[in-house]
């Protein structure tokens, strides 16, 4: 089985739409997809309808779920949520201010930008957004039009739109400890997303241990932006923290250079997912019953 659980679509940052997304995950062999886009849960109706109209037999499953904005002593993390019930309504709530908070915040790093002589509107970052939550992806690559920076990567940097950075601005975040408790209540399973990613400061191990002891489930090891020793070190500390450990895409289309299915979990690791979860399953394509 090759299981992918961690993508985006145009309900966020990506550039697939989710039915496209649903149906590129298909051509790529995969036989388990997760839909994980920021803060929301909009794509998911439209990926459900896309993998209804698969042709027989598709076989691919789709795991709906978030990735969740999170901020702990300044720094920034994302929290993978799984199948949790999309209408519990502390956890909507909650997504609810991180995504209104998100306009203000880019016109913000806008702003920021325009004062360091950069001649980006809020009418071209909207225009990137289309009907996504619109994020500093989205500002990215406004630059990367206006001939800036080479590329999306390029503009995460002190120099730009990375943590502290000269552009950056904060926006409403979950407490990580809060949105473990909140995915939980809603019947969901939470793994820490890229742990050890270079996008600004990381939180130190202890505060994975002491995340696991409040309930996190999961660590995503194998990412496109953990070198091998570093997938390595982290199967170990999941291992030593009785977590699982995952492995996904990060696949935003046409945005970052990853592909669907370069890194996947383990069949056995998603079973215990599945299994975790009470708030929702992960739904069947066409000719397929859901993989667990």
């Amino acid at each position: 089985m090759r299981i992918d659980l961690h993508t985006h679509s145009t309900a966020s940052d990506g550039t697939d739409t989710p039915a496209e997304l649903v149906r590129n995950a298909a051509a790529a062999g995969l036989d388990v997809v997760a839909l994980t886009d920021h803060d929301t849960t909009r794509g998911h109706a439209e990926a459900i309808a896309a993998l209804r109209g698969l042709p027989e037999p598709a076989g691919l499953s789709l795991v709906t779920g978030a990735e969740l904005s999170c901020r702990l002593d300044g720094v920034g993390l994302h929290m993978l949520a799984y199948l949790f019930d999309p209408d519990e309504p502390e956890l909507s709530r909650e997504r609810e201010l991180v995504r209104d908070d998100r306009v203000p915040r880019a016109k913000t790093m806008i702003g920021k930008l325009r004062e360091l002589g950069v001649d980006v509107t809020w009418e071209q970052v909207a225009r990137i957004a289309g009907d996504g939550s619109v994020g500093r992806p989205h500002i990215a690559e406004a630059l990367v039009e206006l001939g800036v920076v080479p590329s999306v990567s390029d503009a995460f940097t002190p120099q730009w739109l990375a943590d502290g950075g000269r552009a950056y601005a904060e926006k409403h975040e979950l407490d990580p400890f809060d949105a473990i408790r909140l995915v939980k209540a809603a019947g969901g399973v939470t793994v820490f997303a890229h742990p050890a990613a270079k996008r600004g400061r990381t939180v130190p191990e202890s505060v994975i241990a002491e995340l696991a002891a409040a309930g996190l489930d999961g660590i995503e090891a194998d990412h496109m932006d953990h070198a091998p020793e570093t997938r390595a070190r982290l199967r170990g500390l999941a291992a030593d923290l009785g977590l699982l450990a995952t492995g996904s895409s990060d696949y935003h289309g046409s945005r970052k250079t990853c592909v669907l299915g370069e890194f996947t979990t383990d069949p056995e690791v998603y079973g215990e997912i599945t299994r975790r979860a009470t708030g929702a399953f992960p739904v069947p394509g066409a000719g397929g019953s859901p993989a667990a």
